[in-house]
């Protein structure tokens, strides 16, 4: 529950808009702070003050006990410019509740936790179940203080500052004054303070008989846990047999642990080989097996085979720990135009890998700590090989391409090679053509076509079958990598081809560095067009038929009609 304490007109109408920008309907305090504010704290997971900074803390100072369980307060000031969470930050989602709302209001969020203000991730926000003494460990951590980080599996964790080291890559470092343990096993206790992340990493299989309630299931979980040394905290998802899918135990208990219930049809369960079958399930719901299966079903190592009640089975596996690789597209260079998801990837990334230029193109978004690897034009194969070893090797790797890295860049090329055992996702960017689009007008408003001149790696004589195809069927072309210092004939040979089926006066725009500082637009002809105009960072953008300069204020704009029907012809 999110609630807004407002202060006149101004606050109502902005608190309207907030509920807007998080999709929800927030609770009003509309009768003043003094009695909206503990109101909101009695009520409220998340409160959002529309009144000054100093009058909320005067009012919620009575109010504080602890902040584990204490309400996140952020306070947005009267004009609106600023998004201050003030308690809370992290434990209370302050932090975060502030980072959507402060762009999406044109504001400033002012964040002055710690680790916020340094770009350091906090070890107790970063989604996964924590115990131990995080306080201690973050202000040894921001201190520059040695510290020893051990992962009993190769999770990928986020970019952490130089002195945090692992204590397996074989160097020689100072005694550690803390230890930051990833794991999911219970902890044991240890000589220097500690904090242990428990990642998602656990599968728990479940077989009931029916009508078996959740406090039944949840005591043979616990015990099976307990027994085996592992976390709660790492549960990841709870699965059985299709025939349970409704089972209001099984439901109630997901629900309250927060983790999803997967189901598997019995039949798929009946041909995986476990180590305890049984007649039991296999006459009941058609599986010898429901929770050592379903939990092989889940594509988990199966580490407690099934423990049994008179009522239940439990079985635990465990998901194969995997390194994650970001293939990550920039857009055309312009920073609004980065994809927030783009954002998102470069910040946790804690190998980050690319062509030079790019990467100083990003440089500001990069986490202390993160290792970067660049190299030249040209070594594309040693790029996506280093990407793939440091994501094998546990890590969060984002791999960036200007543009999308689907078009003409690096996803193709990481993703034909061996990825097995990592995660892999592909950050779209916008594209050169569609930035170069954007300034035109229209020009792709039809059918269109994109082609690479580029001869390094697409025989020319394969290109040229494919100019000949998009200049016959009448389709708006786009030349990516048009023209370089070696290779000079094959714009002026496509642009040929182009002449021999449309006329002259067919519009022909030059875009060169799209949406950058010395971005330059040049709006010809096919008759009047001139290669020499035109460089590697170029796009040649060629119009059918029917696509036609049109006058837009101070500029000229290139538009090809769509045809719509209810358009004036």
């Amino acid at each position: 529950m999110i609630g807004q304490v407002t202060s006149g007109p101004a606050s109502r109408a902005r608190a309207s808009q907030i509920d807007q920008i998080l999709g929800q309907t927030t609770k009003k305090y509309p009768d003043g702070a003094a009695i909206g504010l503990p109101q909101a704290w009695a009520e409220c997971e998340l409160i959002i003050s529309h009144l000054a900074l100093g009058a909320t803390t005067r009012i919620i100072a009575r109010l504080l006990d602890d902040k584990a369980t204490d309400p996140g307060v952020v306070v947005i000031d009267d004009a609106g410019r600023f998004v201050v969470p003030l308690v809370g930050g992290h434990a209370g989602g302050a932090n975060e509740l502030a980072r959507t709302l402060a762009p999406a209001l044109g504001a400033t969020a002012v964040l002055t936790t710690a680790t916020d203000s340094l770009g350091v991730p906090a070890l107790d926000n970063l989604g996964w179940a924590w115990s131990g003494q995080v306080a201690t460990v973050t202000r040894a951590m921001l201190d520059g203080e040695p510290i020893e980080l051990r992962r009993s599996q190769l999770w990928p964790m986020p970019p952490l500052p130089p002195n945090v080291y692992y204590a397996t890559d074989g160097q020689e470092h100072p005694a550690p004054v803390g230890q930051i343990l990833v794991s999911d096993q219970t902890p044991t206790p240890n000589t220097v303070p500690t904090v242990t992340l428990n990642p998602p990493s656990l599968v728990a299989g479940l077989g009931c008989n029916r009508g078996t309630d959740a406090a039944a299931l949840r005591a043979l979980l616990e015990g099976t846990l307990s027994a085996a040394g592992l976390a709660f905290g790492s549960l990841a998802r709870l699965v059985s047999v299709d025939a349970k899918a409704d089972e209001p135990g099984l439901l109630a208990l997901a629900s309250e642990l927060g983790i999803p219930l997967i189901t598997y049809l019995a039949p798929e369960l009946a041909a995986i080989k476990v180590p305890n079958p049984s007649p039991a399930p296999a006459k009941a719901v058609g599986t010898p097996s429901v929770a050592e299966a379903s939990v092989i079903a889940a594509g988990a190592t199966l580490i407690v085979e099934k423990q049994r009640t008179g009522e239940a089975t439990c079985a635990i596996g465990r998901l194969p720990a995997r390194g994650k690789l970001s293939i990550v597209g920039l857009g055309p260079g312009a920073r609004d135009l980065l994809a927030p998801r783009a954002t998102t990837a470069i910040h946790e990334a804690t190998v980050l890998v690319g062509y030079r230029p790019y990467v100083n193109q990003i440089k500001d978004l990069i986490r202390p700590g993160t290792q970067i690897l660049t190299t030249p034009m040209g070594q594309e194969a040693q790029r996506t090989a280093a990407a793939i070893q440091w994501a094998q090797a546990g890590h969060n790797v984002v791999l960036v391409s200007s543009g999308d890295p689907a078009i003409y860049a690096m996803a193709s090329p990481t993703l034909e090679q061996s990825t097995e055992g990592i995660q892999i996702e592909v950050v779209p960017g916008i594209t050169a053509s569609l930035a170069a689009s954007a300034i035109l007008g229209a020009p792709l408003g039809h059918d269109h076509v994109t082609i690479s001149l580029s001869d390094l790696h697409t025989d020319w004589s394969t290109i040229v079958k494919r100019v000949r195809a998009a200049a016959e069927a009448d389709l708006v072309t786009v030349f990516y990598n048009p023209r370089s210092k070696k290779r000079l004939h094959q714009l002026p040979e496509a642009m040929a081809i182009m002449a021999e089926h449309r006329s002259g006066d067919t519009p022909v725009a030059v875009v060169t560095n799209a949406t950058r500082d010395d971005e330059q637009v040049i709006c010809t002809t096919i008759a009047d067009f001139d290669p020499q105009v035109v460089s590697m960072h170029t796009l040649v953008l060629v119009g059918s038929s029917t696509t036609k300069y049109l006058p837009g204020g101070d500029s000229i704009l290139m538009v090809t009609p769509r045809d719509y029907h209810w358009m004036p012809k």
